[in-house]
């Protein structure tokens, strides 16, 4: 424990901006965990004979490393990503480490041997978790810093009520925040600081709007404002026609809302962003229910090119590359046969707009930082890298 202490004084004392949050931290010693771990609960499990075989220079360094987990709201961000990546815990806490490592490293911090980096993957350095992760290859050995990074529980870690004290969400939130401020307080006074800590402070300092959390708000909003729309139908009657002979009385109907999204193919939108953007609207639309025929793609620039009913973006043909007018492609989805009750519209701004308002819901996902503003009668929804 004497060792285990004078590693994590040597990192407070090399790296003060993260001295409350290290010092947050409550030790377990636990024969169980490889070498360090911690849980969500801001606890930090150790192992006896890891500490024995390791220096204190490279301790300290494992210190930063797993409370890096938790500033980083590892945990957190797992949640958000889909299923399938998810449940493959060890390929996702690889791709973490890389994001942690690679400033580590920057810094001039000695790591223990079998230490996980970006280079290892031919993978380029400065990118989070989640760009790393689509790259990083599965059956690598099992890599386990427990709950605090991938989210699922360790098979070494305490329920959440025993043990040492922990930090509850709003705690560990206001701990972020402190340590994001002494950040930029060693910034201004030293001038040195590694990227990626430097741009997760502004991040907490000066949060932007998740533009994923925001589109998916926006259909789930839209979905449920159509799924409301309730009419009555007498294509199946009411249960009560029975109790009244001769009388055929009409059911409720909640139907199920059509989307339709139209994709800005012009000469001014890219491959690249076209089909990340539209992966992300497929997702959404997964996410909220609407899928398989329920969803229509029309690609757009001056014209409509092409139509087609679609349950992944890789069954998307995108044609155009002329002029822009997405005018055209609300008014042919508007005119198609089902009818849709919402209307997606990706596209970098620089077109045209109907008139006034559509008798649909209709939400703009704008690419890229310059994209002009739509009317105000349009929810809309920047889309960033």
């Amino acid at each position: 424990m004497t060792k285990l202490l004078a590693a994590r004084y040597r990192a407070a004392t090399d790296r003060p901006y993260l001295a409350s949050a290290l010092y947050a931290l409550s030790v377990v010693p636990s024969a169980g965990v490889p070498t360090m771990g911690v849980d969500r609960h801001w606890r930090c499990y150790v192992s006896p004979a890891f500490v024995a075989a390791t220096p204190v220079a490279e301790l300290a360094g494992v210190w930063l490393h797993e409370v890096a987990h938790l500033l980083r709201d590892h945990h957190g961000r797992a949640e958000r990503l889909p299923a399938a990546e998810q449940r493959d815990h060890h390929r996702l806490n690889v791709a973490q480490d890389c994001e942690i490592n690679d400033d580590l490293i920057t810094d001039g911090l000695p790591l223990p041997a079998g230490r996980m980096e970006p280079r290892l993957f031919g993978l380029p350095t400065g990118r989070l978790f989640e760009e790393y992760l689509p790259s990083i290859p599965p059956g690598l050995p099992a890599h386990d810093c427990g709950s605090g990074a991938h989210g699922r529980s360790a098979p070494w870690e305490l329920p959440a009520h025993e043990g040492p004290t922990c930090l509850g969400p709003v705690e560990a939130q206001a701990l972020r925040r402190h340590t994001a401020e002494a950040m930029r307080a060693h910034r201004r006074s030293r001038g040195t600081l590694p990227a990626g800590w430097e741009r997760w402070a502004d991040g907490i300092l000066e949060p932007g709007v998740d533009w994923r959390q925001a589109l998916a708000g926006a259909v789930r909003e839209a979905a449920a404002w159509a799924s409301g729309a309730m009419d009555y139908t007498y294509r199946r009657p009411s249960r009560r026609s029975a109790a009244l002979r001769g009388v055929v009385l009409p059911s409720l109907r909640r139907p199920l809302p059509r989307v339709a999204v139209v994709i800005d193919t012009s000469g001014s939108m890219g491959d690249d962003e076209l089909g990340a953007a539209l992966g992300e609207v497929t997702g959404v639309l997964r996410e909220v229910g609407v899928r398989g025929n329920r969803v229509t793609v029309l690609a757009c620039d001056a014209d409509v090119h092409a139509v087609s009913r679609v349950t992944s973006a890789e069954q998307v043909a995108l044609g155009g590359g002329g002029g822009t007018d997405m005018r055209v492609g609300i008014a042919a989805a508007l005119a198609a046969r089902d009818r849709p009750n919402i209307v997606v519209v990706l596209t970098d701004g620089f077109t045209p707009w109907p008139d006034e308002a559509p008798s649909c819901r209709l939400i703009a996902a704008l690419i890229g930082a310059d994209a002009p503003q739509p009317p105000q009668w349009v929810e809309t929804v920047h889309v960033t890298g």
